[in-house]
């Protein structure tokens, strides 16, 4: 009820509201921005007023704490969720096609989503293509960074086929990482089951360039691999949450 309660209160007299991107705080309850934002700036007829948020920087701005915090948007969240916008019954479709407000009272162009003439970018797009999209969603590359996302691109592309905005942000993020890699990670070999002991075989490329290996057991693979990663660089590193996430859908 925190939104419900929040907009309520606005339209009671209230000229401030306590609130946080996707609803995200130490607690329950909070307001999500987006949903106060959306509802005021939506029926503006019934509020009467406005807000000085950029609203076409919701999805991005959602996305991006999402990330940062590793907390997942559940996909029938209002407005930033992935099914937000979307539609797979035929009579849905049919209405969408004839009148977009049939179905949506947002216009998800008005939330950072775009909407008609989207490019769908696979393989067989071009650089140009590439580059046009990524300055819709605000990257600014120069020449050597544009080389290596389109690179990045066209390998991902040829796994998964269609590569969608989400791709490509994680494409531009990975290309601007300013920390310095000493250790790669080459190998990763993995056994368990349940009458094996958990063993992982790992090989890391060192700073001077030299082939690390190590084998180890542990009480489950992850806790292997991580005992056989801290024998080989010597630094005692301690796993205080695992977690397994697909930035998109995956391939």
């Amino acid at each position: 009820l925190a939104v419900a309660n929040s907009l309520a209160a606005v339209r009671a007299g209230a000229r401030q509201v306590e609130c946080t991107i996707n609803g995200i705080g130490e607690r329950a309850g909070n307001a999500s921005l987006e949903e106060i934002v959306m509802a005021i700036r939506t029926r503006n007829d019934l509020i009467g007023l406005s807000t000085n948020i950029a609203t076409t920087h919701i999805i991005r701005t959602s996305r991006l704490v999402s990330d940062l915090t590793g907390l997942g948007v559940q996909p029938n969240k209002a407005i930033v969720g992935a099914n937000a916008f979307r539609h797979q019954s035929g009579v849905h479709q049919d209405g969408i096609l004839k009148l977009l407000e049939t179905y949506e009272i947002i216009d998800a162009r008005d939330v950072g989503l775009a909407r008609g003439g989207i490019l769908v970018l696979n393989k067989n797009s071009g650089r140009h293509g590439v580059k046009a999209r990524l300055e819709e969603l605000g990257f600014e590359l120069n020449r050597e960074e544009l080389n290596r996302v389109f690179e990045a691109f066209k390998e991902l592309a040829d796994k998964k086929g269609e590569i969608d905005d989400r791709d490509l942000e994680a494409l531009v993020a990975d290309e601007r990482r300013t920390f310095e890699e000493l250790y790669h990670l080459d190998l990763l070999q993995v056994s368990c089951g349940n009458h094996l002991v958990p063993t992982a075989t790992v090989r890391l490329t060192g700073p001077d360039g030299q082939m690390l290996v190590d084998t180890t057991t542990g009480t489950g693979p992850v806790d292997a691999t991580y005992k056989a990663i801290n024998r080989l660089v010597g630094v005692p590193n301690v796993l205080t949450e695992f977690s397994i996430k697909s930035i998109t859908e995956g391939i």
